[in-house]
């Protein structure tokens, strides 16, 4: 039982470093003009964080997640790898 919890967690592990890597290839080679496509995508969220106000303590939450071409290949490498590994 504990075997696959902690492939569970490998799987999980190399899908955010997939996205992590695919977004800074996105970002980094976006600049460049036939590799713009990369960077194409939409961001959704939470756009203006919602700010508590204790006085004391201000608290600002906020969530944007940004999908890009480079992401989304980012994820499909990590779980190949994740499969052969």
């Amino acid at each position: 039982m504990m075997k696959s919890r902690s492939n569970y967690w490998l799987a999980v592990l190399f899908i955010l470093a997939g996205v992590v890597i695919g977004g800074f290839i996105g970002t980094y080679l976006g600049g460049i003009p036939f590799l713009s496509w990369l960077n194409y995508g939409t961001t959704f969220g939470i756009t203006n964080p919602m700010t508590l106000d204790l006085g004391v303590l201000i608290l600002h939450f906020g969530l944007s997640i940004r999908f890009t071409i480079a992401g989304i290949i980012g994820i499909l490498i990590a779980i190949f790898v994740y499969r052969k590994f």
